[in-house]
C-alpha cells in the first residue's frame, strides 16, 4: 500500500435507457443490464443466504461482510437496503468491509447510484461520507442504521495481508469485476487472505465459476456448489467453510486470531467498562464504547479535562504525509477519521491553517500538487492576512475543538457516568470460566465495581497498573491568550510555525505551546509566555509588536504523556486479564484519540479494525518488551 490512489477512468454508455459506467482501464463494465440490482440480491444477498442469516441475529451481535471490490458500491447499498428492510430490534450491527484500487470520483459516483431510484435515500448518505481517493481505509459510519462500512483504497492484493484479523468475515462477496483486473486473482496469495479472515460457518458467493476460485476454495475444505444465477441464464457459485482440522487451516489462522475472553454466546451481551482517566483518550473511548451500547465507567482523581488535554481550545493541524505513503503514516490515517468524527459536535468549527515551510529543503510545499483538490488550497487562495518571509501551503481541512464542550456532550450520554475516585489498583477475579471479572480498587482498598473489560488511560499514571509498560515521558507544555480585540485574526483561520495562534475567541488571540521535556510543574510561567511570543515574533514580527504587554497574558501549563518511540500505546497490557491501555498521546491527543478509540474497540468487542496490522503492532504497548531468544545447545565435539 505503497502508492497514491488513482480514481476510475470511465467511458459512459446508454445501455436500455441505462446510463452504464465502463472502465476505461478494463474495458468492462461495472454492471451489466437494468436488472444489475436483482442480479446483486439473488448473488450475493441470496448466496450467502443473508435474509435468514441478519433477521436472527442476536442483541449485541455482530456481523461482517467482506467485498473484493466496491466498485459503483451496488452491492453495499443493496446490503444496506436488505438491513434496513429486515433487522432486528436490539443492538445488533452489520458492518461492510470493502477494497478498491481505483475508487470512482465522487461526481461518477452519483452519476452511478442515480440509475436505482430505489436506492436513493441511502446513496445520499454514503455520498455525505464518500471518501477522498487517498489510499487507507475509510470508515463510514451509519450510527442510526446501525450500519457501518470499512472502505480500504488500495490494490487488493497489498490490502488484504494487513487488514488484522479481530472479527472473522461472516460472508464475501467475491466479484467478478476482478477478474478483468487480475486474471490470477484467485490463486493462493488472494484467496489465503480471503480464507486467514474467514472462520467456520463463512460463506462465499460470487458471479464468477472459474476453476482457479472452485479448486483455491477447496483446497481450504470449502464447500462449493454451483446453481442457477438470476434468470438461470448462467451458474454462479456458492460456498461455505464447514471447516475441518488440518494442518493447512492451522497454519493460516492460528497467529491471527486474538485470544478472546468471551466466548461466542457470551459476548452477545451489554459489557461493562471501566475507563482510568478522563482526558481526551478516556472520552473518546467512553463514547466509542457507549455508542455501541454498552455501559461506561469513568473514573478519574481530577476532574475531566483536568490535564494536558483541558486547555481552552485545541487544533487540528496535522502535517500530512507525502501522498504516496498515506496508508502508512499514523497522522494522515487519523486526520481522514478525526475530521468526520468531531463534526458530529457541537465543539467543532471548521478553520484553515496556513503552515509555514521554516527550512529551505522543507517538502511541506509540495503536498498541494499531490493530493487531491480541496484539501490544499490554490495558489490564488493560498494569501496570508499576516506579513511573514516564510513561505506557506494553506490546509483547508482543518478545525478546532472546545474541549469543555466536547466533555460536557460526552458525559450527557446516557449509557456514561463518572466518578471522582483515585483507583490504585486492578484486580483480576480468580474464576474458573473464560470471562473473569476485574475489580476495580480505590487508595483506601475499598472496590468501586466489577467489570468485564478496563481502559487504562491515565497519561503518566498508567504506569502503575502494569509493569510491563515502558518509562513514559513527561513534556511540560504552556499555552498563552490575550487580548487582541483591536487586531484580530480572522475567526476561520489558524498559523502553524513550530508554534501555532488563532482565535480563542472575539476578543482573545491563543497561541503556544512551549514545550520543556522531562517537567511535570503545571504553573503558568512568564517564562514560558516569552517563549511563546519569540515564536511568533519570529515569523510574524509586525504582527507581535502589536500584541498586548506579555504581563497582561493568561496561561495554563499542563504535562502531557510520550512513549520511548513517541507513538501512543494501545493496546491489552496482559494476556491473561480484560485489562488495556490507551495513552502517551503527546501533542496529538485529539488527532489520534477518535481513530485509536475505534481500534481499542475492535480488540475488546471483537469487530473489524479499522488500522493496518503494521498500526497495530507499531502500537502494541508490549512492543517495547524484549524477546529473549533462546540459547543454543552448548556445541561438543564427539568424542
Amino acid at each position: 500500500m505503497s502508492s497514491a490512489i488513482q480514481t476510475a477512468d470511465l467511458d459512459w454508455q446508454c445501455v436500455d435507457g441505462i446510463d452504464m459506467p465502463v472502465s476505461k482501464q478494463f474495458g468492462q463494465a461495472y454492471f451489466s443490464s437494468a436488472h444489475a440490482l436483482l442480479e446483486a440480491q439473488h448473488v450475493f444477498l441470496n448466496g450467502n443466504d443473508l435474509t435468514t442469516r441478519l433477521t436472527k441475529l442476536a442483541d449485541f451481535e455482530y456481523f461482517c461482510v467482506g467485498e473484493t471490490a466496491f466498485g459503483t458500491g451496488l452491492n453495499a447499498l443493496t446490503l444496506w437496503q436488505m438491513w434496513q428492510q429486515l433487522r432486528p430490534n436490539n443492538h445488533s450491527h452489520l458492518h461492510l468491509i470493502s477494497v478498491e484500487k481505483h475508487p470512482l470520483t465522487k461526481a461518477d459516483f452519483i452519476r452511478a447510484a442515480n440509475v436505482w431510484p430505489e436506492l436513493q435515500p441511502l446513496a445520499q448518505q454514503l455520498i455525505q461520507q464518500y471518501p477522498l481517493p487517498i489510499a487507507g481505509c475509510h470508515r463510514l459510519d451509519f450510527p442510526a442504521e446501525r450500519f457501518s462500512i470499512d472502505l480500504w483504497l488500495g490494490d487488493v492484493n497489498e490490502v488484504l495481508p494487513v487488514i488484522v484479523k479481530t472479527k472473522a468475515v461472516d460472508a464475501w462477496f467475491l466479484n467478478s469485476f476482478l477478474s478483468s483486473q487480475y486474471p490470477d486473482i484467485w490463486k493462493k496469495n488472494v484467496l489465503s487472505q480471503i480464507v486467514r479472515l474467514s472462520n467456520n460457518g463463512t460463506t462465499f458467493a460470487s458471479c464468477s465459476v472459474t476453476d482457479s476460485l472452485i479448486e483455491g476454495l477447496r483446497e481450504h475444505d470449502i464447500s462449493v456448489s454451483c446453481p442457477s444465477a438470476f434468470n438461470n441464464q448462467y451458474p454462479m457459485l456458492k460456498a461455505i467453510w464447514n471447516r475441518a482440522k488440518s494442518e493447512n487451516h492451522d497454519l493460516i489462522t492460528t497467529t491471527t486470531q486474538p485470544q478472546r475472553q468471551f466466548n461466542a454466546a457470551d459476548s452477545f451481551q451489554q459489557r461493562e467498562i471501566a475507563i482510568i482517566g478522563a482526558g481526551i483518550a478516556g472520552l473518546s473511548c467512553a463514547y466509542a464504547f457507549a455508542s455501541r451500547g454498552h455501559q461506561v465507567t469513568i473514573y478519574d482523581q481530577s476532574a475531566p479535562l483536568a490535564g494536558a488535554s483541558g486547555n481552552p481550545l485545541a487544533l487540528l493541524n496535522p502535517r500530512l504525509g507525502r501522498i504516496e505513503h498515506s496508508a502508512q503514516h499514523l497522522v494522515t490515517l487519523a486526520w481522514q477519521y478525526a475530521m468526520p468524527h468531531y463534526q458530529k459536535f457541537k465543539a467543532f468549527r471548521p478553520i484553515h491553517v496556513s503552515q509555514l515551510a521554516l527550512k529551505a529543503d522543507d517538502d511541506l510545499l509540495e503536498l498541494a500538487t499531490q493530493y487531491p483538490q480541496g484539501i490544499f488550497a490554490t495558489k490564488k487562495e493560498n494569501i496570508s492576512d499576516l506579513e511573514t518571509a516564510y513561505p506557506s501551503l494553506k490546509l483547508l481541512r482543518a478545525g478546532t475543538i472546545s474541549p469543555q464542550l466536547l466533555r460536557d456532550q460526552i458525559l450527557e450520554h446516557a449509557l456514561i457516568q463518572f466518578q471522582h475516585a483515585e483507583v490504585s489498583e486492578l484486580r483480576k477475579l480468580s474464576d474458573s470460566n473464560q470471562k473473569s471479572k476485574i475489580q476495580v480498587i480505590d487508595i483506601k482498598q475499598q472496590c468501586l465495581g466489577e467489570f468485564d473489560h478496563v481502559m487504562v488511560c491515565a497519561a503518566m499514571n498508567s504506569q502503575k497498573f502494569s509493569q510491563q509498560l515502558p518509562q513514559l515521558k513527561p513534556n511540560r507544555g504552556q499555552v498563552s491568550w490575550l487580548n487582541n480585540a483591536n487586531y484580530p485574526l480572522k475567526p476561520d483561520q489558524a498559523y502553524s510555525y513550530g508554534g501555532y495562534c488563532m482565535q480563542l475567541d472575539e476578543q482573545h488571540l491563543i497561541l503556544g505551546a512551549s514545550f520543556y521535556p522531562d517537567r511535570e510543574d503545571e504553573e503558568a510561567l512568564a517564562e514560558d509566555h516569552l517563549h511563546n511570543y519569540a515564536l511568533i515574533h519570529s515569523v510574524f514580527p509586525d504582527y507581535a509588536q502589536s500584541l498586548a504587554p506579555i504581563e497582561t497574558w493568561q496561561g495554563r501549563a499542563s504535562v502531557r504523556t510520550q512513549s520511548p518511540d513517541y507513538f501512543p500505546l494501545l493496546g491489552k497490557i496482559q494476556p491473561d486479564a480484560e485489562i488495556y491501555t490507551f495513552t502517551a498521546l503527546g501533542s496529538k491527543g485529539f488527532l489520534f484519540a477518535p481513530l485509536c478509540s475505534e481500534v481499542l474497540v475492535a480488540q475488546v468487542l471483537a469487530e473489524a479494525c479499522p488500522l493496518s496490522s503494521y498500526w497495530v503492532n507499531k502500537l502494541n504497548p508490549q512492543r517495547f518488551i524484549k524477546k529473549v531468544k533462546p540459547k543454543k545447545p552448548y556445541y561438543q565435539k564427539p568424542s
